[in-house]
């Protein structure tokens, strides 16, 4: 009779190594996401940021979408529209400005997902913008300023004020 072959990774106890993996995978998109959150104003894609944490870019997108909800690339321009406008509530920048200072190439793409995530086109905003947190800390300003995530903004958006 032969020897019990060596135990392997089917030995160990149920859902083990599933757990393990499912935390390393979720240490690397929290790397992926910093990163993005980081060097947002840089050219970024999909399969940059796979290679930097050595998974595909599959695979990369399919598991930051189970665990953030959106896509790399959307959490991404969300990044990049919520810098975009706080520089507009500036008003020292243009909007053509605005969008290449947050890393887009693509003035129409930019203004596109604006409008998308704010309810009003990037120029309407800048007009806007610029009184509506006067007074207003900071901190405050940037959270009831913060786009829309995940879901368009409705179509009946009020002005800013």
């Amino acid at each position: 009779m032969l020897g019990k072959p060596p135990p392997t990774w089917h030995d160990s106890p149920v859902g083990t190594r599933g757990a393990d993996q499912r935390l390393r995978d979720l240490a690397l998109l929290r790397r992926v996401r910093d990163r993005i959150d980081r060097e947002y104003e840089h050219p970024l894609d999909v399969e940059a940021l796979a290679r930097g944490v050595h998974m595909s870019a599959g695979h990369l997108s399919r598991a930051f979408r189970q665990a953030y909800g959106e896509s790399p690339y959307s959490y991404l321009m969300t990044r990049r529209i919520e810098r975009a406008m706080a520089l507009l509530r500036r008003g020292d920048l243009s909007v053509t400005e605005v969008c290449f200072a947050v890393g887009c190439s693509s003035l129409g793409t930019f203004s596109t997902r604006f409008t998308e995530l704010v309810g009003v086109p990037p120029s309407v905003y800048r007009k806007a913008a610029g009184n509506a947190t006067a007074g207003m800390p900071s901190c405050v300003a940037k959270r009831v300023t913060r786009p829309v995530r995940n879901r368009e903004a409705p179509v009946t958006a009020a002005p800013l004020a």
